[in-house]
Protein backbone atom coordinates (compact mmCIF):
# COMPACT_ATOMS: atom_id res chain seq x y z
CA UNK A 1 0.00 0.00 0.00
CA UNK A 2 1.76 3.44 -0.93
CA UNK A 3 2.06 6.21 1.30
CA UNK A 4 -0.65 7.88 2.73
CA UNK A 5 -0.65 11.86 0.87
CA UNK A 6 -4.14 13.27 2.04
CA UNK A 7 -5.29 13.97 5.39
CA UNK A 8 -8.49 15.27 6.29
CA UNK A 9 -8.98 16.76 9.93
CA UNK A 10 -12.03 17.21 11.80
CA UNK A 11 -12.58 19.05 15.23
CA UNK A 12 -14.82 20.78 17.90
CA UNK A 13 -14.21 24.16 16.58
CA UNK A 14 -15.45 25.45 19.70
CA UNK A 15 -13.02 23.55 22.28
CA UNK A 16 -9.51 25.44 22.29
CA UNK A 17 -7.79 22.02 23.11
CA UNK A 18 -9.26 20.36 19.91
CA UNK A 19 -7.70 24.10 18.13
CA UNK A 20 -4.32 23.42 19.46
CA UNK A 21 -4.02 19.62 18.50
CA UNK A 22 -5.32 20.64 15.48
CA UNK A 23 -2.82 23.49 15.11
CA UNK A 24 0.25 21.27 15.79
CA UNK A 25 -1.30 18.47 13.39
CA UNK A 26 -1.53 20.55 10.80
CA UNK A 27 2.28 21.54 11.22
CA UNK A 28 3.30 17.58 11.61
CA UNK A 29 1.35 16.83 8.22
CA UNK A 30 3.74 19.35 6.71
CA UNK A 31 6.69 18.43 7.42
CA UNK A 32 5.96 15.14 6.30
CA UNK A 33 5.12 16.47 2.80
CA UNK A 34 1.17 15.29 3.59
CA UNK A 35 -1.73 17.41 2.53
CA UNK A 36 -3.79 18.75 5.57
CA UNK A 37 -7.38 19.04 4.38
CA UNK A 38 -10.21 20.91 6.31
CA UNK A 39 -13.78 22.72 6.01
CA UNK A 40 -14.11 26.49 6.13
CA UNK A 41 -15.02 26.78 9.80
CA UNK A 42 -11.70 24.67 11.38
CA UNK A 43 -9.40 26.50 9.21
CA UNK A 44 -10.67 30.17 10.07
CA UNK A 45 -10.07 29.51 14.00
CA UNK A 46 -6.64 27.78 12.96
CA UNK A 47 -5.64 30.99 10.25
CA UNK A 48 -5.06 28.24 8.01
CA UNK A 49 -5.19 29.55 4.25
CA UNK A 50 -6.49 26.30 2.59
CA UNK A 51 -10.28 25.87 2.76
CA UNK A 52 -11.97 22.87 1.53
CA UNK A 53 -15.69 21.87 1.36
CA UNK A 54 -16.67 18.88 2.85
CA UNK A 55 -17.81 16.96 -0.15
CA UNK A 56 -13.95 17.86 -1.89
CA UNK A 57 -12.36 16.66 1.78
CA UNK A 58 -14.70 13.44 0.94
CA UNK A 59 -13.96 12.60 -2.64
CA UNK A 60 -10.01 13.16 -2.23
CA UNK A 61 -9.26 12.16 1.75
CA UNK A 62 -7.10 9.05 2.15
CA UNK A 63 -7.05 9.22 6.24
CA UNK A 64 -9.20 11.13 8.52
CA UNK A 65 -8.13 12.68 11.94
CA UNK A 66 -11.07 13.30 14.22
CA UNK A 67 -10.36 15.52 17.45
CA UNK A 68 -12.90 15.61 19.65
CA UNK A 69 -15.33 12.85 21.36
CA UNK A 70 -17.90 9.75 19.56
CA UNK A 71 -20.25 12.35 19.16
CA UNK A 72 -17.97 14.67 16.33
CA UNK A 73 -16.83 11.02 15.29
CA UNK A 74 -20.27 9.55 14.36
CA UNK A 75 -21.10 12.98 12.22
CA UNK A 76 -17.63 12.67 10.37
CA UNK A 77 -18.55 8.21 9.66
CA UNK A 78 -21.75 9.15 8.03
CA UNK A 79 -19.79 11.88 5.79
CA UNK A 80 -17.43 9.23 4.91
CA UNK A 81 -20.18 6.97 4.63
CA UNK A 82 -19.67 4.85 1.15
CA UNK A 83 -16.07 5.42 1.56
CA UNK A 84 -13.35 3.11 2.16
CA UNK A 85 -11.09 5.84 4.12
CA UNK A 86 -9.79 5.12 7.56
CA UNK A 87 -10.67 7.06 10.56
CA UNK A 88 -8.62 7.97 13.16
CA UNK A 89 -10.68 9.34 16.53
CA UNK A 90 -8.36 11.42 19.45
CA UNK A 91 -10.37 11.85 22.48
CA UNK A 92 -9.27 14.78 24.15
CA UNK A 93 -11.31 14.08 27.40
CA UNK A 94 -12.15 10.93 28.86
CA UNK A 95 -11.67 7.79 27.11
CA UNK A 96 -14.45 7.00 24.54
CA UNK A 97 -15.84 4.00 22.70
CA UNK A 98 -14.69 5.16 19.39
CA UNK A 99 -12.48 7.84 19.60
CA UNK A 100 -9.71 5.15 21.31
CA UNK A 101 -6.81 7.03 20.48
CA UNK A 102 -5.42 9.80 23.59
CA UNK A 103 -3.47 12.77 22.23
CA UNK A 104 -0.24 10.93 23.52
CA UNK A 105 -0.69 8.56 20.75
CA UNK A 106 -1.67 10.16 18.15
CA UNK A 107 1.04 10.83 16.15
CA UNK A 108 2.99 6.89 16.64
CA UNK A 109 -0.48 5.69 14.99
CA UNK A 110 -0.20 8.68 12.18
CA UNK A 111 3.07 7.12 11.30
CA UNK A 112 1.84 3.94 11.21
CA UNK A 113 -1.08 5.00 8.93
CA UNK A 114 0.88 7.61 6.78
CA UNK A 115 3.18 4.08 6.24
CA UNK A 116 0.10 2.59 4.71
CA UNK A 117 -0.28 0.18 7.30
CA UNK A 118 -2.93 1.16 10.05
CA UNK A 119 -4.98 -1.03 12.47
CA UNK A 120 -8.19 -0.77 11.92
CA UNK A 121 -11.64 -2.08 13.44
CA UNK A 122 -14.54 -2.78 10.19
CA UNK A 123 -17.77 -1.66 11.90
CA UNK A 124 -20.98 -2.40 10.42
CA UNK A 125 -23.59 0.30 9.54
CA UNK A 126 -27.35 0.39 8.98
CA UNK A 127 -28.99 2.02 6.16
CA UNK A 128 -31.95 3.60 6.98
CA UNK A 129 -34.60 4.73 4.92
CA UNK A 130 -37.99 6.44 5.29
CA UNK A 131 -41.37 5.84 3.41
CA UNK A 132 -44.12 7.80 2.85
CA UNK A 133 -47.25 7.41 1.27
CA UNK A 134 -45.47 4.95 -0.76
CA UNK A 135 -42.43 6.41 -1.57
CA UNK A 136 -38.90 6.79 -0.50
CA UNK A 137 -38.43 10.10 0.99
CA UNK A 138 -35.14 9.85 2.91
CA UNK A 139 -32.28 7.64 3.81
CA UNK A 140 -29.28 7.47 5.12
CA UNK A 141 -26.36 5.39 6.75
CA UNK A 142 -25.84 5.26 10.76
CA UNK A 143 -23.06 3.99 12.37
CA UNK A 144 -24.63 3.86 16.32
CA UNK A 145 -28.66 3.48 15.93
CA UNK A 146 -31.50 4.94 14.78
CA UNK A 147 -34.80 5.77 17.21
CA UNK A 148 -38.11 6.29 16.65
CA UNK A 149 -39.67 8.24 19.65
CA UNK A 150 -42.06 10.55 20.78
CA UNK A 151 -42.73 13.78 21.75
CA UNK A 152 -42.69 15.09 25.71
CA UNK A 153 -46.29 14.30 26.09
CA UNK A 154 -46.86 11.15 28.58
CA UNK A 155 -48.76 9.18 25.95
CA UNK A 156 -46.96 6.04 24.15
CA UNK A 157 -46.51 5.06 20.57
CA UNK A 158 -47.65 1.99 18.60
CA UNK A 159 -45.00 0.93 16.26
CA UNK A 160 -46.21 -2.36 14.16
CA UNK A 161 -42.47 -3.67 13.73
CA UNK A 162 -41.74 -7.32 11.04
CA UNK A 163 -38.43 -8.60 10.75
CA UNK A 164 -37.94 -10.07 6.99
CA UNK A 165 -42.06 -9.46 6.27
CA UNK A 166 -42.64 -11.12 9.51
CA UNK A 167 -44.96 -9.63 12.32
CA UNK A 168 -43.08 -9.76 15.47
CA UNK A 169 -44.95 -7.45 17.66
CA UNK A 170 -46.61 -3.75 18.22
CA UNK A 171 -44.77 -2.45 20.04
CA UNK A 172 -46.57 0.43 22.68
CA UNK A 173 -43.92 2.52 23.84
CA UNK A 174 -42.22 5.56 24.79
CA UNK A 175 -39.99 4.61 21.51
CA UNK A 176 -37.69 1.80 20.04
CA UNK A 177 -34.12 1.73 19.24
CA UNK A 178 -32.25 0.13 16.07
CA UNK A 179 -28.71 -0.68 16.92
CA UNK A 180 -25.48 -1.65 15.37
CA UNK A 181 -23.23 -4.01 17.54
CA UNK A 182 -21.05 -0.17 17.64
CA UNK A 183 -24.33 1.45 19.21
CA UNK A 184 -24.89 -1.32 21.37
CA UNK A 185 -22.80 0.53 24.21
CA UNK A 186 -24.89 3.95 23.36
CA UNK A 187 -28.98 4.78 23.62
CA UNK A 188 -29.55 0.98 23.30
CA UNK A 189 -27.78 0.24 26.95
CA UNK A 190 -29.55 2.95 28.35
CA UNK A 191 -32.76 1.84 27.35
CA UNK A 192 -31.94 -1.99 28.88
CA UNK A 193 -30.04 -3.64 25.75
CA UNK A 194 -27.44 -6.04 25.80
CA UNK A 195 -23.81 -4.75 25.51
CA UNK A 196 -22.35 -6.45 22.13
CA UNK A 197 -18.79 -6.67 20.73
CA UNK A 198 -18.42 -3.99 17.65
CA UNK A 199 -17.46 -6.66 15.56
CA UNK A 200 -20.38 -9.12 15.64
CA UNK A 201 -22.68 -9.56 12.98
CA UNK A 202 -25.85 -8.70 14.26
CA UNK A 203 -28.97 -6.01 15.16
CA UNK A 204 -30.15 -4.92 18.44
CA UNK A 205 -34.19 -3.77 18.29
CA UNK A 206 -34.19 -2.31 22.11
CA UNK A 207 -38.16 -0.99 23.14
CA UNK A 208 -37.92 2.31 25.36
CA UNK A 209 -39.93 2.28 28.36
CA UNK A 210 -42.21 -0.31 26.57
CA UNK A 211 -45.94 -0.51 28.45
CA UNK A 212 -45.81 -4.76 28.35
CA UNK A 213 -42.84 -5.08 30.73
CA UNK A 214 -42.04 -9.12 28.43
CA UNK A 215 -41.12 -6.57 25.32
CA UNK A 216 -37.24 -7.14 25.90
CA UNK A 217 -34.40 -6.22 23.85
CA UNK A 218 -33.90 -8.89 21.33
CA UNK A 219 -30.55 -9.73 18.49
CA UNK A 220 -30.97 -10.87 15.54
CA UNK A 221 -28.92 -11.70 12.61
CA UNK A 222 -27.64 -9.09 10.45
CA UNK A 223 -29.29 -10.51 6.92
CA UNK A 224 -32.41 -9.08 8.39
CA UNK A 225 -34.76 -6.07 6.96
CA UNK A 226 -36.67 -4.69 10.10
CA UNK A 227 -40.05 -2.57 8.80
CA UNK A 228 -41.30 -0.62 11.47
CA UNK A 229 -44.75 1.91 10.82
CA UNK A 230 -46.24 4.23 13.34
CA UNK A 231 -50.01 2.81 13.04
CA UNK A 232 -51.25 4.49 16.58
CA UNK A 233 -53.04 7.95 15.64
CA UNK A 234 -51.63 10.89 18.09
CA UNK A 235 -51.75 14.64 18.80
CA UNK A 236 -48.42 14.68 19.63
CA UNK A 237 -45.16 14.81 17.66
CA UNK A 238 -43.15 11.37 17.26
CA UNK A 239 -39.88 12.05 15.47
CA UNK A 240 -37.13 9.52 13.44
CA UNK A 241 -33.45 10.01 15.15
CA UNK A 242 -30.33 9.02 13.14
CA UNK A 243 -27.67 8.36 15.31
CA UNK A 244 -28.36 11.36 17.82
CA UNK A 245 -27.96 14.20 15.41
CA UNK A 246 -30.24 14.09 12.21
CA UNK A 247 -33.97 14.07 13.17
CA UNK A 248 -37.36 13.56 11.02
CA UNK A 249 -40.51 14.40 12.23
CA UNK A 250 -43.09 11.61 11.48
CA UNK A 251 -47.00 10.97 10.64
CA UNK A 252 -49.10 8.18 11.18
CA UNK A 253 -48.39 5.74 8.36
CA UNK A 254 -45.00 6.20 7.97
CA UNK A 255 -42.85 3.30 7.43
CA UNK A 256 -38.86 2.75 8.53
CA UNK A 257 -37.22 0.31 7.20
CA UNK A 258 -33.59 -1.04 8.68
CA UNK A 259 -31.03 -3.35 7.44
CA UNK A 260 -27.19 -4.12 7.48
CA UNK A 261 -25.53 -1.11 4.94
CA UNK A 262 -23.27 -2.51 2.18
CA UNK A 263 -20.28 -0.70 3.61
CA UNK A 264 -18.61 0.12 6.92
CA UNK A 265 -16.61 2.18 8.61
CA UNK A 266 -13.05 1.85 9.30
CA UNK A 267 -11.88 3.04 12.71
CA UNK A 268 -8.10 3.09 13.65
CA UNK A 269 -7.58 0.43 16.72
CA UNK A 270 -5.34 2.08 19.49
CA UNK A 271 -2.47 -0.46 19.90
CA UNK A 272 -1.99 -0.19 23.53
CA UNK A 273 -5.40 -1.26 24.79
CA UNK A 274 -8.12 -3.74 23.47
CA UNK A 275 -11.92 -3.05 23.65
CA UNK A 276 -12.44 -4.81 26.69
CA UNK A 277 -10.24 -2.28 28.84
CA UNK A 278 -12.41 0.06 26.68
CA UNK A 279 -15.35 -1.42 28.55
CA UNK A 280 -13.79 -1.62 31.96
CA UNK A 281 -12.31 2.28 32.00
CA UNK A 282 -15.90 3.85 30.63
CA UNK A 283 -18.35 1.69 32.12
CA UNK A 284 -15.78 2.16 35.64
CA UNK A 285 -16.63 -1.78 36.49
CA UNK A 286 -14.53 -3.02 39.29
CA UNK A 287 -14.50 0.70 41.10
CA UNK A 288 -16.64 0.83 44.02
Amino acid sequence: MQQIQNVAIFAKVHDPRCLGVASDLVKWLEERGCTPMAEAELTRQLGYPKAMTEEDIREQAELVVVLGGDGTLISVARLFSGKDVPILGVNLGSLGFLTEITVEELYARLEKCLEGNPRVSERMMLEVTLHREGQEVESFHVLNDMVINKGALARIVDLETKVNRHFLTTYKADGLIVSTPTGSTGYSLSAGGPIIHPLMSCIVITPICPHTLTNRPIVITDESIISITVTSSFDEKVYLTLDGQVGFELREGDSVEVRKALKTTSLVMSRSRDYFEILRTKLKWGER
